[in-house]
This record gives structure tokens, C-alpha cells and sequence, in this order.
């Protein structure tokens, strides 16, 4: 990198997180602003898009300001500004994407645009300085389930994604059939630990012809009938042990999955992202998973697993690097894919 000094100032609206952050060199968080709306959110029982996107316009330049000013920095020392463009809800991006379009315009900077996945994976670049690809790496969010090859900065090899259900939408759906509230992943995760994760066997799909690829509707249909049965029957659901039970069956899915992949490409290095990638008990599982196969394993803080904009600024460092530039055409796209650039 020599003594060169990259500063980018991103920016992640993509669901309901306003954030901010002032990432030096791909590697340095000097800033880390995160607004969030869970607490305006439970309300509903999930996320509102129209809220969540008025809720930006109110937060994001206040928002970028702290980010600015805890990073004790200037826009006139901004190297480019980076924003997530996709995927996401598209109200919600298009504030992001504004915003940093007219930061870039009024400032001359150049504008990188940044998938939202990508960001996950590049989260770990921030705690482990000496991960670089090529890795392996589990993606597992609410609305993304996928094990890819990071094969270098930015550019991925899909192996597997999910047939139906995301792993995190898995949760969020089971916790709302079973009481807790929103967001369910959390809720799930603290639940479980007081349960007995065998006390109730649930399915665990396999895909014929893909070893890679997950499904998770069918464990969640399994405990959707599980609930039916014990109410119809009038009988009191042990909480504690469906949630560790759904969790554990999940788990080992994702578990097995990833090791079957490192066994078979030989590689030594696994990290997993993404916001389901902060379950203690996945990232238990894992850990003692690839110490057995003698694999380095790597996880983010709770902190980059959840939307931040901490992890946008890496990934768009990199992307800066590599020539990576944006116009003002640049526009939102919700059904951005892994991979696919504007």
C-alpha cells in the first residue's frame, strides 16, 4: 500500500440501519455511525419500507456529520465516497445513493458503488489484517444464504445459495410463530441457550446433485406443525427447546455445508458473514468445526456481522484500487446479484 493514505467516507441505507463511516486504507475504521430503527420497527413485527426509507432522509446527514467528526476529518480530506447501491429495499437505497451522489458531485470525489454482500465478506478484513483471498466464505443474512469462493477483493465464485428461505428469514418466521418479537434472530439465539438442542428432532435438507446449496423451508414448515399440533392438542410448547432444537438443525447445515466445500477445494482458510454470522452458537460450531480440520477460522465482531457502514468502506477501498468508478447514473438495484456490477 506503501505511504499512501486512502480515506473513503460510505454510506449503507440498504434496510433499516443509517450508517456512516470513515475507513482508511480498507483496513483503519476511524468512524463507525450506526442509526438504527429496530426499536421503531418492533412496533410491526418486521421492517416497514416506507418508514424505514423516511427515517433515512431524517438521520443520514446528521448521521454522516458524526462520522466525519469522530473521525476527526474533513470532507476535503475524502479520497471517494463509497454507498451501498443493492441489494436491499429500494426506497431505503435511494437515499443512500442520493446522498452520496451529491457529496461526490459537490465535492468532486469519485463515487464507487458497493454491494451490500460484499460488504459482509469485506468485514473481515477490518479484525484480521492478515486474511486476503482466495478464502472460503459463508454468507448469512435475513434475505441471503450463500457459501462463495472469495477468490480476490470483490470478485467471488458461487458454490452454493439457498433453494427458498434465507437462514436469518428462517429465524425471523419460526421466532414470530413462537412469540418472541422482532428482530427474531437475536431473540432465537439467547432462547436457545436454556433449551436442549435434541429434544426435538427437525428436519435437515439435502439437495440432490447440489452439495452446496441450502434449504430452509422445510425445517421451518416442521416447526410451524409442531406448534399446530401441540395447540390443537392443548398442549404447552417447550420454548426453549424448539428454539434450540430449530437452531441446532439449521446450524449443522450451514456447518456441514462449509466443510464439505473446504474439504473438497482444499482450503485453508474459512470466515462466515453477514448478520446471522453473530449467533454465539454458529460461530461456536464453526470454530470447533475447522479447528478439527486444522482450518484458520474467521468471524467479524457482532458489530460488522449486523449493516454498518464500517465494512461498505472496505469493500469500496478495494473497488477504488482497482479503478472502480461510478457516474451519476447510478441508481439502485433491490435485486442486485452477488457478483453482478453496475
Amino acid at each position: 500500500m506503501g505511504d499512501e493514505k486512502v480515506k473513503i467516507l460510505a454510506i449503507e441505507t440498504s434496510c433499516d440501519e443509517t450508517a456512516a463511516a470513515v475507513v482508511e486504507n480498507g483496513r483503519q475504521v476511524l468512524s463507525n455511525v450506526i442509526s438504527s430503527q429496530i426499536e421503531l420497527h418492533k412496533l410491526y413485527g418486521g421492517v416497514v419500507p416506507e418508514i424505514a426509507s423516511r427515517k433515512h432522509i431524517e438521520k443520514i446527514d446528521q448521521v454522516i456529520r458524526q462520522a466525519l467528526e469522530e473521525a476527526d476529518t474533513t470532507l476535503g480530506e475524502i479520497d471517494a465516497v463509497g454507498v451501498t447501491y443493492g441489494p436491499g429495499l429500494v426506497g431505503a437505497l435511494l437515499v443512500g445513493v442520493a446522498e452520496a451522489k451529491a457529496i461526490s458531485y459537490a465535492r468532486g470525489l469519485p463515487l464507487v458503488g458497493v454491494h451490500h454482500i460484499e460488504g459482509h465478506v469485506s468485514a473481515n478484513y477490518i479484525e484480521h489484517p492478515q486474511l486476503e483471498p482466495p478464502f472460503l466464505c459463508l454468507i448469512v443474512s435475513g434475505g441471503h444464504t450463500n457459501l462463495v469462493v472469495v477468490e480476490d477483493y470483490g470478485e467471488f465464485r458461487i458454490l452454493g445459495t439457498t433453494r427458498d428461505d434465507a437462514a436469518g428469514e428462517a429465524f425471523d418466521k419460526v421466532a414470530r410463530a413462537i412469540g418472541l418479537r422482532y428482530p427474531g434472530g437475536p431473540q432465537i439465539d439467547r432462547l436457545a441457550k436454556e433449551g436442549d438442542p435434541h429434544a426435538i428432532a427437525f428436519p435437515k435438507a439435502k439437495i440432490e446433485g447440489a452439495p452446496y446449496d441450502f434449504s430452509f423451508s422445510g425445517v421451518k414448515s416442521s416447526v410451524l406443525n409442531y406448534l399446530n399440533q401441540h395447540k390443537m392438542q392443548g398442549l404447552e410448547v417447550p420454548k426453549a427447546d424448539l428454539a434450540a432444537s430449530f437452531q441446532q438443525s439449521v446450524i449443522q447445515v450451514l456447518v456441514e455445508h462449509t466443510m464439505r466445500a473446504a474439504e473438497d477445494l482444499h482450503m485453508e482458510h474459512v470466515a462466515i458473514a453477514g448478520g446471522v454470522a453473530a449467533n454465539s452458537s454458529l460461530r461456536e460450531a464453526m470454530e470447533t468445526a475447522c479447528e478439527s480440520e486444522g482450518i484458520r477460522f474467521y468471524h467479524p465482531s457482532p458489530i460488522y456481522c449486523t449493516d454498518n457502514a464500517a465494512m461498505i468502506g472496505v469493500a469500496a477501498y478495494h473497488a477504488y484500487k482497482k479503478g472502480v468508478r461510478h457516474g451519476w447514473d447510478l441508481n439502485a438495484v433491490p435485486n442486485l446479484r452477488l457478483g453482478e456490477r453496475l
